[in-house]
């Protein structure tokens, strides 16, 4: 399965962590986790690419072991992450985009769309019929960001909220490691992440302004894609998913029976799935 070494780069000051699989001359998948996750979430999807990939997972800034950010915006998020890469030397890389990672990679495809080769997308949403109810707290902070509003959505932040969302539309919950959800409710209880975290809910608007663009460069530049999405998802619906072929007439959409950390339960079909579309 190949060695998964730790490293961190400097990215204008800040650490960037990142765990990295593979050998360098393979085609790249640049890893890109979602709230409240790290890299750690692709611990069990590594292993199964590692002998045909390189595989790059950063935890992005204000997660996992990357240093907390000053400004606490997806622009700044994606900004910061198109340097790593830079900082890494990747040229041209796939991306797979999950929940955060998805306004991130496809901000970085939006100004370079000629490094990506192709997008992975596991409940890593670009439309608006995508987005369920259990958006609605955190839209009314979008719309009147008052610190009544900003303070009901403390509870996403909860350690049980954390647990929730991973066992959320699972079958069998005991399919489910506590490593990820526990290391989560770790890092979310560092000093100032939760106010992190807070100023992204709020900034989760600017995603939603982006679609537009986000579609458009879908329709001009038509890249690959392969949606793989648990159908299961409390915040991402499956209509998101199948939402891709309406711009991308050939994006390849597989549902899988399980919840939003769609790897907790199935990683093993998932990194097939993956290995069969980039190889073609």
């Amino acid at each position: 399965m190949g060695t998964i070494n730790y490293r961190a780069a400097d990215v204008n000051g800040l650490k960037a962590s990142y765990r990295e699989a593979g050998r360098t001359d393979a085609p790249t998948l640049l890893l890109l986790h979602g709230f409240p996750s790290a890299g750690h979430m692709f611990r069990d999807l590594i292993p199964l690419l590692a002998d045909r990939f390189h595989l790059v997972a950063p935890d992005l800034p204000g997660f996992g072991q990357s240093d907390l950010p000053t400004r606490h915006t997806f622009d700044n998020l994606a900004e910061t992450i198109d340097h790593f890469t830079e900082s890494i030397g990747l040229k041209r890389f796939a991306i797979y985009i999950f929940d955060y990672g998805a306004p991130v990679g496809l901000r970085i495809a939006l100004k370079h769309p000629e490094r990506i080769s192709a997008i992975v997308s596991q409940n890593g949403n670009a439309y608006e019929e995508g987005l369920s109810d259990g958006w609605n707290p955190i839209r009314a902070y979008w719309e009147n960001p008052s610190q009544a509003n900003r303070d009901a959505l403390r509870g996403f932040l909860k350690p049980e909220t954390t647990i929730s969302q991973y066992t959320h539309g699972v079958a069998d919950a005991t399919m489910v490691s506590p490593d990820g959800y526990s290391l989560d409710n770790f890092y979310l209880a560092r000093p100032g992440a939760d106010e992190v975290q807070l100023d992204l809910f709020g900034d989760y608007k600017s995603n939603v302004a982006l679609y537009p663009a986000f579609q458009k460069y879908f329709r001009d530049h038509k890249p690959r894609l392969l949606a793989v999405w648990g159908k299961n998802d409390p915040f991402f619906l499956p209509r998101g998913a199948e939402a891709f072929k309406r711009d991308i007439p050939g994006a390849l959409v597989r549902f899988f029976d399980t919840g939003h950390f769609a790897l907790e339960t199935h990683a093993a079909e998932i990194a097939a799935a993956i290995r069969d579309f980039l190889a073609t």
